[in-house]
């Protein structure tokens, strides 16, 4: 008499799970997410936060401070001196809708003929303005041209020394955090 079959010979192999589909689709998957993700350029404007402080002030020197304010509006930009501020010149816009920025950078080269120790400027723009004219205000503020008339400060070692930058410390006195 013949023997019943075994399930030994009839056993199939263990079959290993196929990953590649699913890789594939992974792969495709993030694929099509990072070319869908819209990259923004940010742009920033990096400013020092003015500090307020209770605690007296020790005295440096018997020099009243600057304090140069620029308040820029949408229609004009008021530069005001001093604690209180007293206002010093104000600018309106031109028959073409922008500020004379080489008027406002000739009262800043004059201010710091006189203030040359003095770098830093409070900046109060208000939330109509645009960036693109915020940055030409800033420039006009912060930079001496080429063609400027030099000015010079003395050094530690008492050596005169051409000055680069007008008022290249900008604090932005209306940002939150």
């Amino acid at each position: 008499m013949l023997r019943v079959p075994t399930s030994r010979k009839r056993k199939k192999p263990d079959e290993k799970l196929n990953l590649v589909p699913i890789m594939d689709s992974v792969f495709i998957f993030i694929f099509f997410l990072l070319m869908s993700a819209s990259f923004l350029k940010i742009y920033e404007i990096g400013s020092p936060i003015p500090i307020v402080s209770d605690q007296e002030q020790p005295k440096k020197e018997d020099k009243e401070p600057l304090a140069l304010t620029m308040k820029v509006t949408a229609n004009d930009i008021t530069l005001s001196t001093g604690i209180p501020s007293k206002e010093m010149k104000k600018f309106t816009r031109q028959a073409d809708g922008q500020f004379n920025y080489d008027d406002i950078h000739t009262t800043l080269i004059d201010l710091k003929k006189q203030h040359v120790d003095e770098d830093s400027i409070i900046f109060e723009p208000t939330d109509e303005l645009p960036y693109e004219e915020i940055v030409k205000i800033m420039d006009a503020v912060r930079m001496l041209n080429k063609t400027d008339e030099a000015i010079f400060k003395p050094n530690k070692e008492g050596v005169d020394e051409k000055i680069k930058n007008l008022f290249d410390r900008i604090i932005f006195s209306n940002l939150t955090t």
